[in-house]
């Protein structure tokens, strides 16, 4: 049964869980923070979060960096240091469709995306299928790097999935990279550590303002030679910078505070998918973790647009991207209310269908 929520309005933003904001003792804890010229390698704050997050994926280093998709960039540079290569990658894997063609600009690499022939992440087979061996008579460019990403629409992606992959990508020479943007998730959700996923690829990277509730920031992580080197790169990206302990406070405060939060914030995920199914709507994809992903009632003429309108004069943003599929994310700052006036929105606009 639905508690009671507040008639007040609300701004409940379900978008992406981007768009948190740091709180008070976040703040103060980036307030706080000894700083120092991070170019020189002087940044006190800085050097504790890479060396948290090092030992957090049991990987010799890490770098702090401005992005997600700097440093999905960054790996797939320092990777890729002798065309023509190519990566292989999902189709809808971010750094493919999300990252405006960064590794063919950057790094002069051919991007192979492969839809999985069945279910919604990557499979050993889908790998074996487009994986380019050799440059035979020079026609081609061969596959040194294999980008995953876990997880993948808020899909945990099956770690025995990524021990095949890992397995027949070293067996070949080839490289792992890991987009673990929400692998904080996946590793709540899946109750693996970072450090057993991390231990499958060569490098990984996390991101502390998806679902971490920093306003900026991600972390590479992997070898000293490889960190030293993208490093260098992230210089010449224009990613150097100066006093950044105030941002990596915050990420040193996420893990400790809204890491562990997770767990509640994927009952929510639960809770919401089970009451608009109810009302009719279709689930499009499991609800692993803080992603939901609907179908807006089909016997209902433009139901999407009248459920997000309706949402909206009740204080609840959602966006629609992904065509006819809604995608609702949940994060640390929703809670039951939200959920609460959403499902009411839902049962107001096509009742239990």
């Amino acid at each position: 049964m639905l508690t009671k929520a507040s008639s007040e309005p609300r701004n409940w933003d379900l978008r992406s869980d981007t768009v948190t904001k740091p709180n008070s003792s976040m703040l103060s804890a980036m307030l706080s923070a000894p700083v120092g010229d991070d170019v020189f390698g002087e940044d006190p704050t800085v050097a504790a979060l890479e060396a948290r997050v090092a030992s957090l994926c049991n990987k010799p280093a890490a770098l702090f960096c401005a992005s997600s998709t700097m440093a999905n960039q960054l790996a797939i540079r320092t990777h890729m240091r002798d065309p023509p290569e190519s990566l292989v990658c999902h189709t809808d894997a971010h750094v493919f469709a999300y990252e405006s063609g960064g590794a063919s600009l950057l790094s002069q690499t051919q991007m192979i995306p492969v839809k999985p022939s069945e279910g919604h992440n990557l499979r050993l087979a889908d790998v074996q299928r487009v994986f380019i061996k050799n440059n035979q008579l020079g026609h081609c460019a061969p596959t040194h790097l294999v980008v995953l990403e876990n997880t993948m629409a808020g899909v945990v992606m099956p770690v025995e999935d990524m021990q095949e992959i890992s397995a027949f990508a070293r067996e070949r020479g080839a490289k792992l990279h890991l987009d673990g943007s929400r692998l904080w998730n996946a590793s709540v959700a899946s109750g693996i550590a970072i450090a057993e996923y991390a231990g499958l690829v060569d490098t990984l990277n996390l991101c502390l303002s998806k679902g971490m509730g920093c306003p900026v920031g991600a972390v590479l992580v992997g070898s000293e030679q490889f960190i030293a080197k993208a490093r260098h790169f992230r210089k010449v990206f224009g990613g150097g910078w100066r006093q950044a302990g105030v941002l990596a406070a915050a990420g040193l405060h996420a893990i400790d505070h809204v890491w562990p939060t997770m767990a509640d914030t994927h009952r929510l995920a639960r809770r919401l998918a089970d009451g608009l199914s109810k009302c009719g709507f279709e689930i499009a994809l499991p609800v692993d973790t803080n992603m939901v992903l609907v179908r807006a009632p089909s016997a209902v003429p433009d139901a999407q647009r009248i459920f997000v309108e309706a949402a909206l004069e009740k204080g609840v943003k959602l966006v629609t991207i992904y065509g006819d599929v809604l995608r609702v994310v949940l994060h640390h700052q929703i809670d039951d209310n939200c959920i609460d006036v959403l499902l009411e929105t839902a049962t107001t606009c096509f009742g239990n269908i």
